[in-house]
């Protein structure tokens, strides 16, 4: 039987990583010797699952200096064990020095939580994004169209996200012990390619509330 175009593409992906492998390794000898042994990243980061938004690329890190979680409209659930595993592991394991939770402009996930369409198993991952959508209704539909109403939305949920790992047994447990490392908020232009802050960094417990409120005050559409 001759081989299909999918036979061609997936014997293209191991030579585009032999030649990857081949030029990591002619540009640092003894590179994957090295990863091998240990991984010491000082980032975690919690992103969106999309593919156009791939962690270690957008913010020219290479294998072993971004610990990552990625999942639907990077969210961060309280009953998700999967994504706590990652932080915990992260946090103690790790000892990361930064967490950043990072969307993007025009995600999927949060335009569909702004509709009313059964979505199936979907509807219910996106259900909390959905309630944000309630809760902030005044401020996102005060923008101009449809897309910025989106975008609004994204940045909220970025924000609200970083509470949540902020709320975390594991991080609070953390700080309580004196452990240092800070809790960012980005979001990242696929238009463009372009990260922005969205000025919400905590490091400490006292500080998150007010943090976070002066972020959700702060109008950041202008990055578009």
């Amino acid at each position: 039987m001759p081989d299909s175009d999918e036979d061609h593409f997936l014997r293209g992906l191991f030579a585009n990583n032999r030649a990857w492998a081949k030029q990591i390794e002619a540009d640092s000898p003894g590179f994957f010797d090295k990863l091998a042994k240990q991984q010491a990243p000082r980032v975690l980061w919690i992103g969106c699952s999309d593919s156009r938004v791939p962690a270690n690329e957008i913010i020219g890190m290479l294998p072993g200096e971004v610990f990552v979680h990625r999942n639907v409209a990077n969210q961060v659930m309280l009953v998700d064990f999967n994504c706590l595993a990652v932080l915990q592991f992260a946090v103690e394991a790790l000892r990361v020095r930064h967490v950043v939770v990072c969307g993007h402009y025009g995600c999927g996930g949060v335009k569909a939580s702004l509709k009313n369409h059964e979505l199936g198993l979907l509807d219910n991952w996106l259900h909390g994004i959905n309630a944000l959508g309630r809760r902030y209704e005044e401020a996102i539909v005060a923008q101009p169209n449809k897309s910025s109403q989106v975008d609004a939305l994204c940045e909220i949920n970025v924000i609200e996200q970083v509470r949540n790992v902020c709320k975390t047994s594991i991080v609070q447990q953390a700080w309580r012990r004196g452990q240092e490392f800070t809790i960012h908020g980005w979001i990242y232009g696929i238009h463009d390619g372009l990260l922005h802050d969205l000025g919400v960094s905590v490091s400490e417990a006292k500080d998150v509330e007010a943090t976070l409120a002066a972020a959700l005050a702060a109008p950041r559409l202008a990055h578009r």
